[in-house]
């Protein structure tokens, strides 16, 4: 078992910023820190079994498991190091259950430290699943944080899943798939924030294909491209039966930031009904002026706008 004092002081602020642990956390938990375990834990209803390569685990989570969580974080802090790893989530029937992952990455190197994570989600009949998924850069070196994470997400009847996927802060490239496959019925909220600085990149990449009746999915994007960054936005939706979606995206570019939005519709049933809707804009100038005459600076207001546009 992971013994807390054992962790530096910046592998817990990563964990902290990731995954919002100050401890231990209760219930089933992984902790991955520079390409080791270093703390997992498993419970009645929620197994976790590591890969024998050692590049990943399988979670299995028991039917009808109520109010439990998985946390599996990773936290890297020695520049240079690239990985690869594959997780499986096996959700029961009519569970209902919270699962943080993330990964922080430290770099006050000269060499690029990278993170590529596959997680793939198999959602059982009438189960719920809460997913949170943030990233985080830091470190003053000039080698990259570079992070590729590839989720699939497979929704059997009934299934519902909502997924928070966050990157606010220091990474330099990221390129972002996830896919999703929804049964009859099934229900699949995502909700994506994200900020660029500098001279980062990032690609968000999602093809949802809703192949059941009564399946519906709502992907919304809300970001902010500052300085020299770049970002790309390419959502599609693919109804193959009597279905619903709708995909957003949201955008604020200030300094000298580019902006890519791609929507994607393919209805190949009459009574597909999908949406998209996209806007791209600079920061009014009438928001600053009344922020201002508050006592803000410039400065100050422009991130107070930008702070409650990406909560």
């Amino acid at each position: 078992m992971l013994n807390w004092k054992e962790m530096d002081e910046m592998q817990k602020r990563l964990l902290d910023e990731v995954a919002d642990l100050h401890e231990i956390p209760e219930g089933a938990y992984n902790i991955r820190a520079n390409s080791q375990s270093a703390g997992r834990a498993s419970t009645a209803h929620i197994e976790i079994i590591p890969r024998e390569d050692g590049k990943g685990l399988t979670v299995n989570i028991q039917p009808g498991t109520k109010n439990e969580s998985v946390h599996i974080p990773v936290v890297m802090t020695e520049s240079g190091l690239k990985e690869l790893v594959y997780n499986d989530f096996h959700i029961g029937e009519d569970a209902d259950v919270l699962i943080v992952a993330g990964c922080g990455i430290d770099n006050c190197g000269s060499q690029d430290s990278e993170h590529d994570g596959i997680h793939r989600f198999f959602v059982g009949k009438g189960a719920h699943v809460r997913y949170v998924e943030k990233h985080y850069g830091s470190g003053s070196g000039t080698g990259k944080r570079i992070l590729n994470p590839g989720t699939e997400v497979y929704m059997e009847e009934n299934s519902s899943m909502e997924m928070e996927m966050v990157q606010i802060k220091g990474v330099d490239d990221t390129n972002r798939t996830t896919t999703a496959e929804l049964g009859a019925g099934a229900k699949l909220i995502v909700r994506e924030r994200l900020m660029t600085h500098g001279r980062q990149n990032a690609l968000s990449t999602y093809v949802v294909r809703l192949n059941g009746d009564g399946a519906t999915a709502d992907v919304v994007s809300r970001s902010v491209a500052r300085d020299h960054s770049y970002q790309e936005f390419d959502a599609k939706l693919v109804g193959n039966a009597a279905c619903s979606g709708h995909t957003e995206c949201d955008s604020i570019i200030m300094d000298r930031g580019k902006i890519l939005a791609v929507p994607g519709l393919e209805a190949n049933h009459v009574d597909a009904a999908l949406v998209h809707e996209a806007a791209i804009g600079k920061i009014a100038g009438e928001q600053i002026i009344k922020l201002m005459t508050l006592g803000l600076t410039e400065q100050e207001a422009e991130e107070q706008i930008i702070n409650g546009f990406l909560k």
